[in-house]
């Protein structure tokens, strides 16, 4: 049997990550969070409940460095261990962690001729289930924007570039080197992997939205600026692939 481990990011969660985890755990043993510098009690929380049931694991950053780099940690946490793979689920709610398996078989066994996933991304648009949530018209809209985007670039066929309940093959980890720090690190990723020829897939998730206030952090609150915002990564990412290898053109 495969191994993954499951990694949650985690920032200032006390409200949600108890009963997120106890769902988890139902549905995968190896659990690893990584709690992103949290002040809100989460920490002492995760303290506790390693200390008193001892089912998680946990990475703390001593400050909060944003969803890219707590990512970015969980990768080297399974690279360094003896990982076939890892998935990456959010802890406020809103995936579905009875879905992990699921995650998991599309990384390790072939289908229809075809070989396993290297990236098994979740699509909130590639189909509809009773009770979605409606997305705030803004962040559909530069969803919509930046996967056209992508796929134009990179000669992808993404529906959903931004979803992070995610499942990664070990091949998958090696080839990507994350550097960007805050929720863009999407972008970043499915560059490095159009790069590398991974395999993708997307498999349909339910569309939920828990947070409809959520800020992204300063200028970037503001639709225009964070539209431009990850253009720039994208550049920026297409321009690091080019340099790494002389002749590369995306």
């Amino acid at each position: 049997m495969p191994r993954f481990l499951t990694a949650l990011p985690v920032y200032n969660e006390v409200a949600h990550v108890s009963a997120v985890l106890d769902e988890v755990l139902r549905f995968t043993t190896d659990v690893l969070v990584v709690d992103d510098g949290s002040t809100d009690g989460t920490s002492p929380l995760l303290a506790a409940r390693v200390e008193e049931r001892g089912d998680i694991r946990i990475v703390r950053h001593p400050r909060n460095q944003g969803y890219g780099s707590a990512l970015a940690t969980a990768f080297r946490e399974t690279l360094a261990g003896e990982w076939d793979g890892l998935v990456t689920i959010d802890c406020d709610g809103q995936h579905q962690p009875q879905l992990i398996p699921t995650f998991i078989a599309a990384a390790t066994t072939a289908s229809a001729g075809r070989p396993a996933a290297d990236i098994v991304s979740g699509s909130r648009y590639l189909q509809r289930f009773p009770g979605d949530s409606e997305p705030p018209a803004a962040r559909r809209r530069i969803n919509a924007e930046i996967t056209a985007d992508i796929n134009t670039r990179l000669g992808l066929d993404l529906t959903d570039a931004f979803c992070g309940f995610k499942a990664y093959s070990r091949r998958g980890l090696e080839q990507l080197h994350i550097t960007e720090t805050g929720y863009a690190m999407p972008l970043e990723l499915w560059v490095q992997a159009a790069a590398a020829s991974l395999r993708i897939v997307e498999l349909p998730v339910p569309l939920v939205y828990l947070d409809l206030a959520r800020s992204f952090g300063g200028a970037l609150d503001d639709a225009a600026t964070r539209l431009a915002y990850y253009r720039s990564v994208l550049d920026r990412a297409e321009a690091a692939v080019a340099s790494a290898v002389p002749g590369t053109a995306m």
